[in-house]
C-alpha cells in the first residue's frame, strides 16, 4: 500500500511548488509576464548574454521551450536576440533597459513569499540548500549551475 499523498516528499514539492506559483500568478500579471519568462529574466540577470541553450540549460528546460518564450520577451522589449558571432548555430540573448528594470520590479516575489510563509529568511535559505542537495542527489551527482 503506498504512503498516504501527504507524506510522500514528491507530492508536498508538487503543491508546494503549485501554492508558490498561485503567490507569485497575480504580481507576474500585473508585470505582463508569464512565470517561465520570470525564470528567464532571472537567469539573464545572473548572466546576460545567455545562449538560449545555455539559458535552457540552466533552468533544466528544453531550447525548444525557452526559443517562444524569447521570441515573446522580445516582442514586450525586455529582451534582444542576435546570433553569436563566433558560433551563427547559437542566438545570444541579452536584457534590455526595460527587461533590467523588470527584473528588480520582480524582487516583490521574494519579499512576498517570505512574508506569506512566516519563515525567516535564513529559514528559507537553508530549506532552498537542502531542496537543492535532494535535487543534485537525484540528478546522480550532477550539480544544476547556480
Amino acid at each position: 500500500m503506498p504512503l498516504p499523498l501527504d507524506n510522500q516528499l514528491c507530492f508536498t514539492l508538487y503543491a508546494t511548488s503549485m501554492a508558490i506559483n498561485r503567490t507569485y500568478k497575480p504580481m507576474l500579471d500585473e508585470m505582463g509576464i508569464t512565470y517561465p519568462q520570470y525564470l528567464v529574466l532571472n537567469a539573464l540577470g545572473e548572466a546576460d548574454g545567455m545562449s538560449v541553450g545555455s539559458i535552457a540549460h540552466r533552468l533544466a528546460l528544453e531550447s525548444s521551450t525557452i526559443t517562444p518564450l524569447v521570441k515573446r520577451m522580445e516582442q514586450a522589449g525586455l529582451v534582444t536576440r542576435q546570433r553569436s558571432q563566433a558560433d551563427e548555430r547559437q542566438v545570444q540573448v541579452d536584457l534590455t533597459p526595460a527587461g533590467r528594470v523588470l527584473l528588480v520590479r520582480c524582487n516583490c516575489l521574494n519579499e512576498t513569499l517570505i512574508e506569506r510563509s512566516g519563515m525567516k529568511l535564513a529559514e528559507l535559505d537553508t530549506l532552498n540548500r537542502q531542496i537543492q542537495a535532494l535535487r543534485d542527489a537525484l540528478n546522480g551527482g550532477q550539480v544544476e549551475a547556480a
